[in-house]
């Protein structure tokens, strides 16, 4: 059975990488695709892309939006084109290379193969496999998750990570309207909606190596979003209880995909 596979990769002057995560992919076998999301980087980034189009032009695909305008929406809306081209595992993945795109392969089987919903590429499931990070952000992210586990219970040992395979079940289930965090804190508040959902989600172990080229997007800000969004997660968990999105709801994104 040939599944349909979509990447996304939002990009903000990502000019020493995006070429290269885009070639590396596309030599990945599975014949994944790739969604570049560019927030109009300064840099060039959006032609880099439209370069590499030209070799692969039904593999590689880009939405170029007009500023920044956060990690999350550029998610939620390449979720939602995956949905209405009709793509059966839709991927987030990092452009600099901290993720591993061979990894991919290895999340893609978690749920295909496996039958799990949702596979996190997790870096702290087997102890602590970060590369290149200072000990203080290697520290700030573990604690965030342990953070995490403690305030709502989510099950999840890397509940920041932002290397995911989703079975497109469910993106339809989630309310992406809903969603309400862009930074660190879209990638709790999409694991935690899942597991209240009740889907079954997987953590596989990766290796994550920090960046060698470009500059990390990293904030106070970001971080501080997900300190406090864990508590309205909780809270609003607690008052609201959690429900599927059913095919009327997203009408608009059904299509008929296998599984």
């Amino acid at each position: 059975m040939i599944h349909r596979k979509l990447v996304i990769i939002p990009t903000y002057n990502e000019k020493e990488n995006v070429q290269d995560i885009l070639y590396t992919v596309m030599e990945l076998s599975g014949q994944f695709e790739v969604l570049i999301i560019d927030d109009n980087s300064p840099d060039g980034t959006a032609g880099l892309v439209k370069a590499a189009m030209v070799s692969y032009p039904h593999r590689i695909h880009l939405i170029e939006r007009t500023g920044k305008l956060g990690l999350g929406t550029a998610y939620i809306e390449g979720f939602k084109y995956a949905l209405a081209h009709g793509y059966d595992y839709i991927f987030e993945m990092d452009a600099d290379f901290s993720h591993n795109p061979e990894d991919l392969i290895r999340l893609y089987e978690a749920c295909a193969d496996k039958g799990n919903d949702m596979a996190i590429g997790s870096r702290y499931i087997k102890g602590v496999n970060v590369v290149n990070w200072p000990m203080g952000r290697v520290l700030m992210s573990y604690f965030a998750s342990v953070y995490v586990q403690f305030i709502t219970g989510l099950p999840i040992k890397d509940s920041t990570a932002g290397f995911k395979c989703y079975h497109r079940s469910v993106l339809e289930g989630i309310k992406l309207n809903k969603i309400k965090f862009v930074g660190y804190a879209f990638q709790i508040e999409m694991k935690f909606t899942a597991w209240k959902l009740g889907y079954k989600i997987v953590e596989i172990p990766i290796i994550f190596t920090d960046r060698t080229k470009g500059v990390s997007k990293m904030s106070t800000n970001i971080f501080r979003e997900a300190v406090m969004g864990v508590i309205y997660m909780k809270l609003k968990s607690l008052f609201n209880p959690y429900k599927r999105a059913n095919v009327a709801e997203d009408a608009k994104y059904h299509v008929q995909s296998t599984k």
